[in-house]
């Protein structure tokens, strides 16, 4: 065996796992199919600007200690996601909060904006919702549900909210104060210089190949290592044996445009059904830049999920969770192979979350 852990893939679980293990004496091998390290929070600086190739990622938690140990390879800036939403050339702020339903209903205070939603859920005479759309307004009223959930959510899943089931939406953040910041988590920015560079640190002097698919070169690369870290699909793993586990894909379409300044904010949201993508980032917002003369902004687009494209959002719904849990237990009882991050799991993480995991991890094994 030449290496104690392959690792496959350089998204972050891969690379803090290889990073701790390095630092413990631990000789390892990282690859990744893509032709860049960083996984999905990979950014690329095109005319000076950080772009976020995989769609935005804005770092936020509440775990003090995971503020403190991303802090380590990067500084942050005081980046506060405030989203807008436009529906039909109206322009709403999200999430839900006192400006959105002064916008809505022209009411001033928290006790006119209740009673408004209360007065739409008491018409909408919903006690046990059979699906999504009538548990959003259960939750909300007709109004907010019509405009800012109803198409975004529709194009987000690919199937109308009527065919979707309730649970998905378990709660709807109604904020009674007027307050734009669409995370709660005491510590949010973005690190200053992109994402790319913190996974660079996490990586040096750590063996690397990219354009190194696993699955394409499995006889050889099992037998590498005493142990594999997996962090991509786990029924690709295992040859899919029990059958597929369903996810949502995005295809994103970036350009450059010859203008300082296109929408004014990092991400506009598009609530209607009949706009394709589901929303607009303009990159160099997320860092303050108000001096490039060119601007870059990606369009994302939901889509479905084949087997040729990237799996970006695990379909967590009772069938999928049901046969993940048949691979998790072939997965238990392996010595030779840990899974982690979104895939290897068949979680939605954020970021910190998968921080936390990776440590956890490395604890564990290490």
């Amino acid at each position: 065996m030449k290496y104690d852990y392959l690792i496959v893939g350089s998204g972050l679980f891969g690379a803090i796992f290889a990073y701790e293990a390095n630092k413990k004496g631990k000789k390892c091998l990282v690859i990744d199919k893509r032709n860049h390290i960083g996984g999905n929070i990979y950014t690329e600086n095109v005319e000076g600007i950080n772009v976020h190739k995989y769609g935005a990622h804005i770092f936020h938690t509440s775990n003090k200690e995971v503020w403190e140990y991303i802090n380590q390879f990067a500084e942050f800036n005081r980046y506060t996601n405030s989203p807008v939403a436009i529906y039909k050339d109206e322009l709403y702020n999200m999430p839900f909060n006192m400006n959105t339903f002064n916008k809505l209903w022209g009411v001033v205070t928290p006790a006119e904006a209740k009673a408004k939603i209360e007065e739409e859920k008491k018409q909408a005479g919903i006690t046990d919702p059979n699906n999504l759309e009538e548990q959003a307004i259960s939750l909300v009223g007709k109004t907010i549900y019509e405009k800012l959930v109803k198409g975004y959510t529709e194009k987000q899943w690919g199937r109308k909210c009527t065919e979707l089931p309730s649970f998905i939406i378990k709660r709807l953040p109604v904020r009674l104060i007027y307050d734009n910041n669409y995370f709660n988590d005491k510590y949010q920015g973005i690190p200053i210089g992109g994402y790319t560079q913190i996974i660079e640190k996490m990586l040096k002097g750590i063996e690397v190949r990219l354009n190194c698919n696993f699955f394409e070169n499995r006889n050889e690369l099992e037998n590498i290592a005493e142990k594999i870290v997996f962090t991509g699909p786990i029924d690709e793993f295992y040859d899919y044996k029990f059958g597929e586990l369903e996810y949502r894909s995005l295809r994103f379409d970036t350009e450059i445009l010859d203008e300082q300044n296109y929408q004014g904010n990092a991400v506009v949201n598009y609530t209607e059904y009949e706009i394709p993508y589901t929303r607009i980032i303009e990159h160099k917002h997320f860092e303050y830049d108000t001096t490039s003369p060119k601007t870059v902004v990606t369009r994302e687009y939901p889509d479905y999920w084949t087997k040729e494209k990237e799996p970006y959002y695990p379909i967590n719904n009772e069938i999928n969770n049901n046969l993940y849990e048949k691979y998790k237990a072939l997965a238990n009882n392996s010595n030779k192979v840990i899974f982690g991050g979104r895939l290897g799991q068949y979680k939605y993480y954020d970021m910190d979350k998968v921080i936390v995991e990776a440590l956890n991890c490395v604890n564990k094994e290490l």
